[in-house]
């Protein structure tokens, strides 16, 4: 439940914490106090989208912080579950605390027990925690849209209905390949051409591996063959050839052995001298070998050249055009055109398997379509029996409340029994819910209802129904009184009153006898401090509640007093033998 909120700089409000208490909490004052925009805060705390407005005049930024206390059950698994995945554990486990920071401008950070969130993680575990139901989710159940959510929500069918979603979502996997094969045949057709002249094209090249590599050192070497070749001769002269008078290193390297070896026969501690001498000798004659064999070797072929190049040219072509920096790329390039070749030569018997798996998952939508179906229809009848009963108790006791569940012909559909009908994620059904507000009218859609005061009281019976398969721990309801007298007033406030019995409710209103139910009052006031305008909030409490009651109710001081005192008696009445059960 929540348990606290912090707002600052929001609005007309500068700095309130307020405190709400298990039960039946009531707000109540004058029209532009504040009440609204205390549930205003409550909604951009739970996830809202901001507006330009929000932030206090003259003020930067506007702080809304929620304290959440976590009750036992399903709800405080799946907050924890959520925390858990997030890493958003705080200090104590059934507490958590929401922040929302806005910024002037509209931008606005979010924390969740202190950590930086996303908009959508704040949503998703303010979804969790409370339920609004103001002006705008009071429409929402005028909308057909809603209402098939409602009838699952309400027949815990949703466990049901993932089942069928997930076959819904496998065969839209498959209408989409199928699609996409049978309406691109001649985009195919033109694909296969090219993928079959790439690999012709790459294969008849012959390539091997590293073959590029070898082919640029030898056309570098055929090209530079005249001057390798001199090279060579150069050095080998140097080493074997003597100028003239003047002997050659290897002559001389072999004069110094020979003179060291003599040298060593006197004084043996040269000995490491002489025989890296002889050494040196050794490997100049192995050195002087080696360079004529590389003469030998080094030829001029203008031919090979020439055709080293061509094939050079064909290999970095084929790159290019297929843009491959590798051989190796290139041999992958053709392997996989052969692959795709294959899988479009066999696209025809591919479609065939397609249409049989979208045959099969039909066939499976259609039978668990049905059997949702039939479920929707039970828990219809006994949602209509309990939003009826309600009706009575709210003086409409003519009402008559019904579900219209239908099924839309379609010739791609499910099959249902002999025919074929559309279907999506939610399964095959149409939802409506119908209402007579008469005796002798006939049904008709919610929407068409003009009466304000039928439409709230309709709202209030739907939602007292639903919330008794709702499991968030706070409801909060705003103008949930519109168009609605005194006397059903007090009907609304019982049955608020009532739903206290399982979750916290927070309502605003001006009616005294819905107010009068109340476990705790909070009066809302605008006051002026320092020549600006702001809400305060007062817990009343004994005689102060019955001067609010007083005021509720009319200008007659001592005789609204005395209906004050009366109403709480009879809310008195009411709530003990209910408490003492």
């Amino acid at each position: 439940m929540l348990k606290e909120i912090l707002i600052k700089d929001f609005a007309i409000i500068d700095d309130l914490e307020l405190h709400f208490a298990p039960g039946f909490n009531v707000l109540t004052g004058e029209t532009g106090a504040g009440k609204s925009i205390i549930l205003d805060a409550v909604s951009l705390l739970l996830g809202e989208r901001v507006d330009s407005d929000d932030v206090r005049s003259g003020e930067q930024l506007a702080l809304i912080e929620g304290t959440f206390e976590l009750p036992e059950g399903s709800v405080r698994e799946h907050v924890e579950a959520i925390l858990t995945r997030e890493e958003l554990q705080g200090d104590t486990p059934n507490m958590l605390i929401l922040t929302r920071e806005v910024k002037r401008g509209g931008r606005s950070v979010c924390r969740v027990n202190g950590h930086t969130v996303s908009l959508t993680l704040l949503k998703e575990v303010g979804e969790e925690l409370v339920d609004i139901h103001g002006q705008t989710e009071h429409l929402s159940l005028l909308k057909p849209g809603s209402h098939l959510n409602l009838l699952d929500r309400y027949g815990n069918l949703y466990k049901q209905r993932a089942e069928l979603t997930k076959i819904v979502k496998q065969v839209e996997v498959v209408r989409t390949e199928l699609h996409d094969l049978l309406s691109n045949e001649a985009t195919l057709k033109q694909r296969a051409e090219m993928l079959a002249y790439q690999l012709e094209e790459i294969s008849a090249a012959n390539l091997k591996p590293g073959e590029d590599e070898e082919l640029r050192e030898e056309t570098k070497r055929l090209a530079n063959s005249e001057q390798l070749a001199e090279l060579a001769t150069e050095a080998y002269r140097a080493l074997r050839q003597p100028l003239e008078e003047t002997p050659s290193a290897s002559d001389l390297l072999s004069i110094a052995a020979e003179a060291l070896g003599e040298l060593v026969k006197i004084d043996g501690g040269a000995k490491e001298i002489a025989e890296m001498a002889e050494s040196l000798s050794i490997q100049t004659e192995e050195l002087a070998r080696s360079l004529a064999d590389y003469q030998n070797r080094v030829e001029y072929d203008p031919g090979r050249l020439h055709e080293a190049e061509m094939r050079l040219e064909v290999i970095n072509q084929l790159k290019r055009r297929y843009n491959c920096d590798t051989i190796e790329e290139l041999i992958e390039s053709a392997a996989e055109a052969g692959r795709q070749m294959e899988s479009i030569e066999h696209s025809g018997e591919h479609i065939e398997e397609l249409q049989d798996q979208e045959g099969i998952l039909l066939a499976e939508i259609g039978r668990l379509g049905a059997a949702l179906s039939g479920a929707r229809s039970e828990i219809a009848d006994t949602l209509s029996k309990a939003v009826e009963a309600e009706l009575a108790d709210l003086k409409m006791e003519s009402a008559r409340f019904g579900v219209s569940i239908e099924q839309v012909d379609d010739p791609e559909g499910a099959p249902v029994g002999d025919y074929r009908v559309g279907f999506d994620e939610t399964g095959i059904d149409k939802v409506e819910f119908l209402i007579a507000p008469n005796l002798g009218e006939p049904l008709k859609p919610i929407a068409r209802i003009a009466s304000g005061g039928e439409t709230s009281r309709i709202m209030l019976a739907l939602k007292a129904v639903l919330s008794r398969a709702d499991h968030t721990p706070t409801l909060i309801f705003d103008e949930i009184d519109s168009g609605i007298g005194g006397r059903i007033g007090a009907i609304v406030g019982q049955k608020l009153w009532a739903l206290s019995n399982d979750h916290q409710v927070l309502v605003v209103t001006h009616l005294p006898q819905l107010a009068g139910f109340s476990d705790t009052h909070l009066k809302v006031e605008k006051v002026i401090k320092d020549n600006r305008t702001v809400t305060q909030v007062f817990p009343l409490g004994g005689v102060e509640r019955i001067e609010e009651l007083t005021a509720m109710l009319g200008p007659e001081a001592e005789s609204a007093r005395q209906s004050a005192q009366e109403l709480l008696v009879y809310v008195e009445g009411i709530k003990k033998p209910s408490l003492q059960r």
